[in-house]
C-alpha cells in the first residue's frame, strides 16, 4: 500500500466505531479485521481518550499479536479535560497503560477550536510538556484535530511548529470545515493531512438521495459511492491518510482494494465533472443556499455565518443530530463562540453576500432550529470548560 508522508499507509484504520457484541467491543471481530488490515499494509490507526474502550482494545489486540511494531498509533488527548499539567501526565500515563506501549507515535490535542484554547493549554505550559514527551521518546509527533472555518485552521497551523493535522475532508466539505484552501495550505507548509469522516459518517454512502445515487451508478467506469468518495480524496497530493471507521470485514477489504488501486490525479475532467452532479444533487435538499464563500465574513458580532448554515443545512440533508452536533463543535466549543443567536441584525453581511441571502432572516431560522434548551445547558456547560470559567488547577 503507498506511503506518502511518515511512512504512514494512505489508508488508516479509525478506532472509534470498532464491531460491537452486546454492550462492549467485540475483540475477537476486532482481532480479525485489524489483522488482515495489518497484512494487506494498514500501518496507521486512529483512537482517542474519549472512545469508549477504544484504547483498551487497540492495545490488548497489538499487544497480545505481536504487533506494536508493525504499525502506528495515533491518540488524542481531551484538552476540555486538562486543568493542569500534573493532570495532562496522569491521563498520559493512563493511555499508554491502556494502549500497552511507551510511547503514541501521533499525538493530537483532539477537537482544538482556535488559538484562544491553544494559549489557555500554552500558559499551563503545554509546550514544555510536549517538548518533554518528544525529548524522552513518548511521542514522535504532535498535531491537532479540527472541526470548524478555514481561517481558525490557518490561525492554529501557524500557531506552532505542527508536525500533522487531521480534518474533515470530503466531496462535500470543499469550502467547509478547514476545506481545499485549508488542506492546501497544510501541504504547503510540509504538514501531513490525516482526513476523518471522508464519507460523512457512511451518509455519503447509506444516505444518498436517489439522484446522486443515479448518477453513481450510471457513471463510467462503474464504482459504489463509497470508491467515488475515497478516491476523490487520495486524487489530491495534499492528502496523506484517509481514515475509515470500519467494522466489518468487508469494509475493510473494499478500503484496502480501493487504497490499492488509487494514484495521484488520476481523475479525468469527467470524473471530476461528476461530483459536481453529485454535490447538487445532495444539495438539492439544502435550506440555505450558502456556498461557504466567506464573503461575507468577517461579522463585527462574531459569527461564523458559513459555518452555521452549513451546519443548519447537515440537519436537512443528513440527519438532525448530526447537524446539531457539528453545530456545537464548530460554533460553541470554543473559547469566543460563533454560534447564531450572537446575531445584531445590523446587515453588514448581506451587502457583500453574492448570492443575495436574507443572512439575519436565516440565522433567526437557524436560532430556532439548533439553540433549543439541551443545546443553551451545553453551551453554558462549554463555556464553563472551554472558555476558562473555572480556575486552572
Amino acid at each position: 500500500m503507498e506511503r506518502r508522508k511518515n511512512n504512514m499507509s494512505i489508508l488508516g484504520f479509525g478506532c472509534m466505531r470498532l464491531p460491537k457484541k452486546g454492550t462492549g467491543i467485540d475483540l475477537k471481530e476486532t482481532r480479525r479485521e485489524i489483522g488482515y488490515a495489518i497484512a494487506h499494509g494498514v500501518n496507521y490507526f486512529d483512537t482517542a481518550y474519549i472512545y469508549p474502550g477504544s484504547e483498551q482494545a487497540l492495545g490488548r489486540v497489538l499487544s497480545e499479536n505481536g504487533w506494536r511494531d508493525r504499525v502506528l498509533i495515533a491518540s488524542k488527548m481531551p484538552h476540555m479535560m486538562i486543568r493542569s499539567m500534573e493532570g495532562l501526565e496522569k491521563l498520559f500515563q493512563e493511555q499508554l497503560a491502556r494502549l500497552r506501549t511507551d510511547h503514541i507515535d501521533n499525538y493530537l490535542m483532539h477537537m482544538l477550536p482556535d488559538t484562544a484554547v491553544w494559549d489557555k493549554l500554552c500558559r499551563l505550559g503545554i509546550r514544555e510538556w510536549i517538548a518533554e514527551k518528544k525529548e524522552k521518546g513518548q511521542i514522535r509527533h504532535i498535531g491537532f484535530s479540527y472541526h470548524g472555518n478555514t481561517e481558525n485552521f490557518i490561525r492554529l497551523l501557524d500557531a506552532y511548529d505542527w508536525e500533522f493535522c487531521q480534518v474533515q475532508y470530503n466531496y462535500m466539505d470543499v469550502h467547509s470545515q478547514a476545506g481545499r484552501r485549508g488542506v492546501r495550505y497544510a501541504a504547503s507548509k510540509g504538514i501531513p493531512v490525516i482526513i476523518m469522516e471522508p464519507l460523512r459518517g457512511g451518509r455519503l454512502v447509506n444516505n444518498l438521495p436517489p439522484k446522486a445515487r443515479r448518477l453513481f451508478d450510471q457513471a463510467s467506469p462503474r464504482r459504489s459511492p463509497a470508491d467515488w468518495g475515497l478516491r476523490w480524496l487520495w486524487n489530491q497530493p495534499e492528502v496523506s491518510v484517509v481514515l475509515s471507521g470500519m467494522n466489518s470485514m468487508d469494509m475493510v477489504k473494499e478500503n484496502i482494494r480501493i487504497a490499492n488501486d488509487v494514484k495521484v490525479g488520476e481523475l479525468g475532467p469527467e470524473e471530476r465533472k461528476l461530483y459536481g452532479r453529485v454535490r447538487k444533487a445532495i444539495n438539492q435538499k439544502l435550506k440555505v443556499p450558502c456556498t461557504g464563500c466567506g464573503y461575507c465574513q468577517p461579522c463585527p458580532a462574531g459569527v461564523d455565518i458559513p459555518g452555521c448554515f452549513r451546519c443548519y443545512n447537515v440537519t436537512y440533508t443528513d440527519n438532525y443530530f448530526t447537524g446539531m452536533r457539528e453545530y456545537f463543535m464548530c460554533t460553541t466549543m470554543k473559547a469566543e463562540p460563533t454560534n447564531a443567536s450572537r446575531c445584531m441584525k445590523c446587515g453588514r453581511c448581506e451587502r457583500h453576500c453574492p448570492q443575495g441571502i436574507a443572512i439575519r432572516d436565516e440565522l433567526e431560522h437557524v436560532v430556532r432550529r439548533m439553540e433549543n434548551p439541551a443545546y443553551r445547558l451545553g453551551a453554558f456547560l462549554a463555556d464553563r470548560i472551554v472558555g476558562g470559567k473555572q480556575d486552572d488547577k
